[in-house]
């Protein structure tokens, strides 16, 4: 790659002289460009098969649409990367535009992994289980699904049919006696040999052809395994073996679109309305549909589908193994670049399509309208959410409705496992990535301190955000705070703010009236008289609903944070002693005392403990007395 350019800002001439005055630094090479504004902000990322002959088109004084034309007058510099292919060059572009966000790109918000089933191959009888993130277990992965819930009703159908265990490995090796699975036809309870180990296999490979899309087989085989029960009298097995094929039918049924001409793809939509956009993917794998999800990417207003779905393209399989179809709504704007870096991805062919008739073209029609539907219902949530923004201004004297209220609460008992939270809701509801969690370090705090804690958590909070943006220019700064309390805590809470110069950030303290009743709420602001709204107000239910949303988050931390302190043991703080290694010793001891008392012989012999960690774990415990 080339040095870059001098990228010292020229703010004094027009955007397109800036950009004219780069020209004569660049070849045809191939590579990406980023265009910035005069505080050095990246506005748009871009990537050509020649930089010079892309990079004069933005030269031009004229002729560019109105969000082109805006983006060449707010820029004051540039820098490039040159790189060996175009096919680089786009893999960089999606990369740089996903790490940089640019105003100017389409860009794809939600960059969530999706789950899977993992059928385990570390025990004699196989453990069946979502599975989220890298694919470091040993066994066979399916997937992915759109959704847990998804997996979810998955596996819970798969276990009804060939009733395979999903307990843990250590839950296994303690039973003595069946669970409720196997009481409610879930399980077959390998646990205590109520089913073979070569029978259990069977089901398991049952299990996998299915998820390899070849249910006739099974149902085939289970089909003549029931016949023959029944010739011999076994009527409790046929039964059995009937539930068992009509279950399997329930759960293609239960798909929906299972395809017969389409093995493996993705089906992607876009459906574009009034600056919106709306993806729907689908997810086809052996045949069946696993699931659907939609996006809501970022686009501008005069942004064409070509480039909207290229840009989604590329963003959604930046992180994400793509399958061997991707079925399109609409044709993109390089579709053999982008097949050849994602063939070069998965180190296997795959295809681009835009089908026009037949099964694809169904699958392709479906998805557009789950898209538009999902559009509107979207577009509609956004403009109930802007008139409640736009009614917080009013309420609150705001100069401008609201882009970002953020919400506190705090969690406690007595003091114990305290937690702070903080909600964040917007033009497009509640962020929920936004969200953050504090756990309360104050070992000064009296238990119970609200105060001390909410202190604690907003000084934390600013402290870090006039670190990381003091210029208050990328979108983390709140235009409302809303505080759980009346007068007394306003006031604190004010001090705390003045005290870190952000005093100039409006807040309001809500408080339950005198009866402690829900919807008679009064609002405190500093130096103002306490107000209420009337209790059929849609701005009043906004902020009970912003209210509960904070107290939920707030306790459900509490919970994880007390579950995990129950959870604990003294395992936890010896070296070289992960997870694995804490549920070996506590399956071969039974409980961390048990382990403490050891001696060192013992602790050697436990599988994956070697002699050094056996040594370890023995002066940990030895040493403390």
């Amino acid at each position: 790659m080339s040095d870059p350019p001098d990228t010292t800002p020229k703010a004094a001439l027009p955007g397109h002289e800036v950009i004219q005055g780069y020209l004569k630094t660049l070849d045809s090479s191939p590579g990406v460009y980023r265009m910035l504004d005069a505080q050095a902000r990246v506005l748009y990322v871009g990537k050509a098969r020649n930089l010079r002959a892309r990079v004069s088109n933005y030269a031009r004084p004229a002729g560019h649409s109105p969000r082109i034309a805006r983006m060449i007058s707010m820029t004051a510099s540039m820098m490039f990367l040159t790189t060996r292919t175009e096919t680089e060059a786009l893999l960089l572009e999606q990369n740089l535009i996903k790490q940089l966000k640019p105003k100017f790109n389409v860009l794809l918000r939600d960059d969530k992994s999706f789950p899977n089933i993992l059928v385990t191959a570390d025990h004699d009888f196989p453990q069946i289980k979502k599975h989220r993130g890298a694919k470091k277990e040993k066994g066979a992965y399916y997937g992915p699904f759109a959704s847990a819930g998804a997996v979810n009703r998955t596996l819970n159908q798969l276990q009804r049919v060939f009733l395979l265990r999903d307990c843990s490995n250590a839950m296994f090796d303690s039973r003595t006696r069946p669970c409720l699975q196997y009481q409610i036809k879930r399980c077959s309870a390998p646990c205590v040999g109520k089913i073979s180990t070569e029978a259990y296999r069977q089901s398991v490979r049952d299990a996998e052809t299915f998820l390899t899309g070849k249910t006739t087989d099974i149902q085939a085989r289970l089909a003549a395994e029931m016949g023959a029960a029944s010739e011999m009298m076994e009527f409790e097995r046929a039964a059995a073996l009937r539930d068992r094929i009509k279950a399997l039918t329930q759960v293609q049924t239960a798909q929906g679109i299972n395809p017969q001409s389409v093995a493996e793809a993705d089906i992607i939509a876009l459906h574009m309305d009034s600056g919106q956009a709306c993806v729907q993917v689908f997810f086809i794998r052996a045949n069946q549909n696993w699931g659907n999800k939609d996006y809501y990417p970022r686009v501008g207003p005069d942004v064409d589908a070509a480039e909207v779905l290229e840009a989604f393209v590329g963003q959604f399989y930046d992180t994400r193994e793509p399958p061997r179809q991707l079925i399109l709504s609409n044709e993109i704007e390089n579709p053999d670049l982008m097949a050849e870096a994602l063939t070069g991805k998965l180190g296997r062919k795959v295809e681009l399509l835009v089908p026009k008739r037949g099964e694809k073209a169904e699958l392709i029609d479906s998805a557009l309208r789950n898209a538009r539907e999902s559009l509107a219902r979207k577009m509609a949530e956004t403009a109930t959410q802007a008139k409640l923004m736009r009614g917080v201004a009013e309420a609150f004297d705001l100069k401008a409705p609201p882009e970002r209220i953020e919400v506190y609460d705090n969690s406690h008992i007595q003091g114990a496992f305290a937690v702070g939270a903080m909600i964040v809701a917007g033009p497009e509801g509640f962020l929920k990535n936004q969200y953050r969690k504090f756990n309360i370090r104050g070992d000064e705090l009296t238990p119970g301190d609200d105060f001390g804690m909410m202190k604690e958590v907003l000084t934390r909070r600013f402290k870090r955000l006039i670190k990381e943006d003091p210029e208050r220019s990328e979108g983390h700064w709140p235009d409302l705070l809303l505080i759980d309390g009346g007068a007394g805590q306003v006031s604190a809470v004010r001090e705390i703010m003045e005290a870190h110069g952000v005093g100039d950030i409006p807040m309001v303290g809500v408080a339950k009236g005198i009866d402690r009743d829900a919807g008679k709420e009064e609002f405190y602001r500093t130096g103002k008289q306490p107000f209420a709204l009337r209790h059929n107000d849609p701005v009043l239910y906004f902020i009970q609903r912003m209210r509960d949303e904070a107290h939920r988050f707030a306790i459900g931390t509490h919970r994880a944070k007390r579950a995990k302190s129950v959870g604990a043991t003294p395992l936890d703080d010896v070296p070289g002693v992960g997870a694995a290694r804490k549920r070996a010793l506590l399956a071969h001891f039974g409980s961390a005392k048990a382990v403490a008392r050891a001696n060192l012989s013992d602790l050697k012999a436990v599988e994956g403990v070697s002699g050094a960690l056996a040594e370890k774990i023995y002066d940990f415990f030895h040493e403390r007395g």
